[in-house]
């Protein structure tokens, strides 16, 4: 039996978790502030007089105001000279308020009144009268489209360049809180797979799972799991009716949660019984194309090269070529942050350079339908030097969580 896998009931792995999210910080009102100045630098850069930030993530990093997104329009305008103002509801000013880290006016429409045009008059009460206006990337259709029927005179373009150049570099405090919900997650995989036994279902792995995050001090449990066995382990995100365990499978886990909404996202695949030897020549080949990922990812060097050096183990071995399965079906990897996949990605059509401060998972999973499949998914952050993981990969497909 691989090390660590089954043995332990539920209770007894809960009882043997601690709780982990005290000791570090949330981010500062000061970091806010600086998140502000640097989108209304790199807005002088690209030309634009303001950005239109929704409720939801990008709303939070600019401004620490959690607010998710609705039918309502809720969200601010960040000028690229002067001081943000928020737009919503006037039942909701009281609430919102309690919401805001960074303090500014707050614009209210009523119920039979248009936020969009609450939006124009604002850019009028700004100065801006004929203005290149960036648009949240997130915001939903309704809004933009309401935006430019009520404010033809303005020229509206995709924010992107503003807040995924903000957000693409993290900061020390960023990535400290990442690092601590990737911590908490790996606790949380061990004692999953400590619970495993014969016919187990793949929901009540799921619910431990929450438990155990829960446990070790995430708020809200799971951001999201994903659990599956035998070759169902095959399809990247699971599949309709998910079968139980039985002896030999192999086990694939996805699951993260969050802390102060930053994203843990870890995956481990490991067999329940004794491998076989297709399970180990392939676990042993998805390791090494994770490896040459993370050995690819220099300061400098495109993102899409990270890919290629993954895929290229792959296909030496006889997978793929590119995107076809048996192989890799989807990209290497994606950013993290207060979105679990967020900018920029190392797949074959991203050529953003690295930079210190990226965050990726590494995760080039290889999918053989009708076999199995097989996901290790660790993350690492760009440093000055080059590359530095957040997790360790797994040990081996014997000892993955490094026990014995």
């Amino acid at each position: 039996m691989t090390i660590g896998i089954g043995g332990v009931s539920p209770q007894q792995a809960l009882a043997k978790l601690t709780h982990m999210a005290d000791g570090v910080a949330a981010i500062s009102d000061d970091e806010f502030n600086q998140r502000i100045s640097r989108a209304q630098q790199l807005m002088a850069q690209h030309g634009l007089d303001a950005i239109y930030v929704n409720a939801g993530t990008n709303l939070y990093y600019f401004s620490g105001t959690r607010w998710f997104s609705s039918e309502r329009m809720v969200g601010a305008i960040i000028p690229a000279v002067g001081h943000i103002e928020y737009i919503a509801p006037a039942f909701e000013l009281d609430t919102l308020q309690g919401y805001m880290a960074i303090k500014g006016q707050v614009n209210t429409w009523h119920e039979d009144q248009s936020p969009y045009q609450l939006f124009a008059s604002v850019l009028d009460n700004m100065g801006l009268k004929q203005a290149k206006i960036g648009i949240d990337e997130s915001t939903p259709f309704f809004i933009s489209d309401g935006i430019a029927q009520a404010a033809p005179q303005h020229r509206l373009v995709s924010a992107t360049t503003v807040t995924a150049g903000c957000r693409m570099i993290k900061s020390v405090a960023e990535i400290a809180l990442m690092q601590r919900a990737k911590d908490m997650t790996l606790e949380v995989h061990k004692a999953a797979a400590s619970i495993l036994r014969e016919g187990i279902t793949t929901t009540e792995v799921e619910d431990f799972i929450d438990q155990a995050h829960y446990a070790v001090g995430a708020i809200k449990g799971s951001y999201f799991c994903i659990v599956l066995f035998g070759e169902d382990t095959a399809y990247p995100h699971g599949v309709k009716s998910p079968k139980s365990l039985a002896v030999n499978d192999t086990v694939l886990i996805d699951t993260g949660c969050q802390l102060h909404g930053y994203n843990s996202d870890i995956t481990r695949t490991y067999v329940f019984g004794e491998p076989n030897e297709r399970q180990r020549q392939l676990w042993q080949l998805e390791q090494d194309a994770q490896v040459a990922a993370f050995n690819a990812a220099q300061i400098g060097i495109k993102c899409c090269d990270v890919d290629v050096a993954a895929r290229k183990v792959l296909e030496a071995a006889g997978f793929g070529p590119g995107y076809k399965v048996p192989g890799l079906p989807h990209r290497t990897g994606h950013g993290i942050g207060l979105d679990i996949h967020e900018w920029p990605y190392l797949v074959g059509n991203d050529s953003t350079l690295l930079a210190r401060g990226m965050c990726f998972s590494n995760e080039p999973m290889l999918c053989v339908p009708g076999e199995f499949g097989i996901r290790h998914e660790d993350h690492f952050y760009m440093t000055a030097q080059g590359p530095k993981w957040f997790t360790q990969p797994a040990k081996s497909i014997d000892d993955p969580f490094y026990l014995g």
